[in-house]
Order: structure tokens, then C-alpha cells, then sequence
């Protein structure tokens, strides 16, 4: 992901920035410059399948608390809420922190990327971002909330969020793929499952959800994973790992698998 903007609004040590008036002036530009994707155009494009559909603005708020619940006990996500200067926090307030984050995060791509869910009750909710898509326009960062988190984020927690996770993303997405790859690959930014879903495919149906479109049009997928046990449910989605990062900023190095997909073409009935 490209965070070039959301790096306009930081500043060196993880000190809280200030939002400017040239930072307000740049809203209707860069709305006009980058318009907002038609998901339509992505939904038709994808094989349809009953079980699996794509979530609607509205919806941000059952997704992002299904998401905050799949990853309770993410050792990524709990990376930048379990810092030496939160330790006076309570659970509530680390726990709160934890399900805005996911809210953003989920409002964000529901305006920029694609949602997708499986199951009766948002059981697995997956994020994409298509192919030369990003949400890192200041207009997105501002109407999603994202921006907050510089202000609700401890100072650590703010360092090791913009000046180690998110530039560690975007740099080994870029090597890993290349440039024509990485403007061209699918992005499965997150996914996660609620425990009373799992074992039942959904996961599967979300992913498959856009890998066949993936396959149609000859593009990449690309995830990061933090379980080890996901290296195998990915690999028979046809995932390999190409590499692992390392979040280091705390007693407890934090792994990340670097997985690729590439795409499967299909043959012609009769060849």
C-alpha cells in the first residue's frame, strides 16, 4: 500500500501531528484526481457465488466488530495497543482501541477497496483492495476515520504503527512484486473468521471469491499472514510463502508470511 499521504499527516518520533488548512485545502482535489472505484464494475465482473457477497457502506460497523473479534488474540493487532506506555490501560480502553482501529480500517476499504462476506452472520469477513487501488487519499484517511488514530494511538503505539508496520508493508509488497505486478495484484488486506464460523469453508468462499477473477484476468493475489497455521489453509488456495518480515520494536518479534498466489490460467473445454 502506498502511504504517502497518510505520512503528510505524521511527523518525525511519532509526535501527534496538526492538521493544517493546506491539509483540508487538498480534500476536493484529491477526490476529483482519485475518484472513489465503482464496485460495480469489480461485481460483475466476479463468478457469483450465493454464499459469499460483497458488504455495503452501512454495514461498517458489523463488519469491523467481526473482524475486531477474529483477531482478539492477533499478535499483529495487539502489536500497536500492548506497548511499555499503555501498560496503565485497562482492557476496556485497549479493547476499544482495538475495535476503532478495525472500524476505520473497514470503513475505509468499503470506500475505496471491496468487502466481501461469507456466511449467515458476517462469520468471515474478508478486505481487498483491487488492482491500482489504494485508501490512502486524503479524503478516504479523513472519512474513515483513519486519521484519529494519530491522536488515539499511544506514542509508541503511533511508531510502531507509521514509522515501522505500515512502511515495512508497503516496501516489501513493492520488492516482492515488482512495479508491474504490484499495480496489478489483488491485496487481501484482511480476513478473519468468528470462531463459531470456522471449519465451515467461509474463508474459503471469500477468497475463491476473488481469486477467480484473479485467474480470469492473469493478476497476482498478495497477503500477509501472522499464523503459521494459515500457511497451509493459503497454500491449498494456492498461496506460497515467499518471505518473512519482522515486526521488532518489542520483547516479542512478531512474524509476518509474505504469500503470493499466482494466477491459474484455465483450459479451453476440448484442449
Amino acid at each position: 500500500m502506498d502511504k504517502s499521504l497518510t505520512a503528510t499527516l505524521i511527523v518525525e518520533g511519532g509526535e501527534k501531528p496538526t492538521l493544517t488548512r493546506k491539509h483540508t485545502s487538498l480534500l476536493e482535489s484529491s477526490y476529483r484526481s482519485d475518484s472513489v472505484m465503482d464496485k460495480r464494475d469489480v461485481v460483475n465482473t466476479v463468478p457469483q457465488d450465493p454464499g459469499v457477497r460483497v458488504l455495503e457502506l452501512h454495514e461498517w460497523k458489523a463488519a469491523a466488530a467481526s473482524l475486531a473479534e477474529s483477531f482478539a488474540e492477533d499478535h499483529c493487532c495487539s502489536y500497536f495497543v500492548n506497548t511499555p506506555d499503555t501498560a496503565h490501560w485497562t482492557k476496556e480502553q485497549k479493547w476499544d482501541l482495538h475495535v476503532r482501529m478495525m472500524e476505520y480500517i473497514v470503513y475505509a476499504h468499503l470506500l475505496r477497496g471491496l468487502a466481501v462476506t461469507a456466511g449467515p452472520n458476517y462469520d468471515c469477513v474478508g478486505l481487498w483492495m483491487p488492482p491500482g487501488a489504494n485508501m490512502d487519499d486524503l479524503l478516504t484517511l479523513l472519512r474513515s476515520g483513519l486519521w484519529r488514530l494519530v491522536y488515539q494511538l499511544s506514542r509508541e503505539g503511533r511508531t510502531r504503527f507509521y514509522s515501522e508496520f505500515l512502511p515495512l508493508l508497503h516496501d516489501t509488497k513493492a520488492r516482492v512484486l515488482g512495479p508491474e505486478k504490484d499495480n496489478e495484484s489483488w491485496y487481501l488486506v484482511y480476513i478473519g473468521t468468528l470462531p463459531p464460523g470456522r471449519g465451515k469453508g467461509y474463508a474459503k468462499k471469500v477468497i475463491e471469491y476473488i481469486t477467480a477473477k484473479a485467474d480470469v484476468a492473469g493478476q497476482v493475489c498478495y497477503l500477509e499472514s501472522s499464523h503459521e497455521v494459515n500457511r497451509i489453509i493459503y497454500g491449498k488456495l494456492g498461496f506460497q510463502v515467499q518471505k518473512m518480515i519482522y515486526l521488532q520494536r518489542a520483547e516479542e518479534v512478531v512474524g509476518l508470511d509474505i504469500m503470493v498466489r499466482e494466477p491459474v490460467m484455465k483450459r479451453n473445454e476440448g484442449d
